[in-house]
């Protein structure tokens, strides 16, 4: 197993350990949330599976990027939402029961919803992009679904335990996420000047900002659900946009899509900072 290959694996592995320590604490209520409020979920579905992927191609157009950067925005754009939100969305005031819902229920729909994405790419961009449904629900289960479920458990059967460990494992998995993507960004540090010189940063920067005005627009007249859907469309799920874009790798050169991906996650929760202080704000104001 080679050197990139192990940091990977780290990163998967802190998003799992960081599912499986929201489901310590998570309840039916959490979980079954967007669903009881159809309106809600259109909106959300609307924003991070519509708007967004068409933001995304559009800018793979407007700019001359190389192919792992395409592959990267438009992989980012179709992934689920990041199991390490609802933390942020607390923060900034957001319902943490919408932020818990909202990372299930998109996971389970991008078993269907990506692979049609993906068909619609191929119909309508002069790319290809492809993944198999079964290695999207593969994926799914097994950063999102797997782990939040047997938290869940956890907290029914061993709710002791499950207390002591809520907090830690929540910690390991938000420790082992940076140090990931660091180790991810130093190993392809020699891709990563041609990534911040060609476009690629600032493109990053108009998508987050894009994704974060969309959402905070369909998240409707409740800031608590508005914060959370703009954090939700403008963060994404590294692990599955890897495993997407990897995929569709052409060449040798598209070694760079982790690194594209990583600098793209570290852009977008650096970004997306102001946006958290100023909802937070007003939300302490308007108490």
């Amino acid at each position: 197993m080679e050197a990139r290959d192990v940091v990977i694996l780290a990163l998967k592995a802190s998003i799992i350990v960081t599912v499986f320590g929201f489901g310590l604490s998570a309840t039916r209520e959490d979980v079954l949330y967007v669903f009881k409020r159809p309106s809600l979920l259109l909106r959300s579905l609307l924003a991070m599976f519509v708007v967004i992927p068409v933001v995304a191609v559009l800018l793979a157009q407007a700019f001359d990027f190389r192919h792992s950067v395409e592959a990267a925005l438009v992989a980012l754009s179709i992934s689920p939402v990041p199991p390490l939100l609802p933390r942020r969305h607390e923060k900034a005031g957001g319902r943490a029961s919408y932020g818990l819902g909202l990372m299930v229920t998109m996971a389970l729909l991008s078993v269907l919803i990506i692979p049609l994405e993906v068909h619609l790419i191929d119909a309508f961009y002069d790319k290809t992009f492809t993944i198999k449904p079964i290695a999207i629900a593969k994926i799914v289960l097994t950063a999102a679904v797997l782990p939040l479920l047997a938290g869940m458990l956890c907290n029914r059967f061993i709710p002791k335990l499950a207390a002591r460990i809520a907090t830690p494992a929540i910690l390991v998995g938000k420790w082992l996420l940076p140090l990931a993507g660091i180790a991810i960004l130093i190993a392809a540090h020699r891709a990563l000047g041609a990534l911040l010189g060609d476009g690629t940063l600032i493109a990053i920067v108009v998508f987050v900002a894009i994704a974060l005005a969309v959402g905070h627009w369909l998240g409707g007249p409740d800031p608590e659900t508005r914060e959370v859907l703009a954090l939700s469309s403008a963060c994404r799920h590294p692990g599955i946009a890897i495993a997407l874009a990897t995929a569709n790798a052409t060449s040798a050169a598209d070694h760079q899509v982790p690194a594209a991906i990583m600098l793209y996650l570290l852009v977008s929760l650096a970004a997306t900072v102001p946006y958290v202080k100023w909802q937070a704000k007003r939300l302490g104001a308007g108490r």
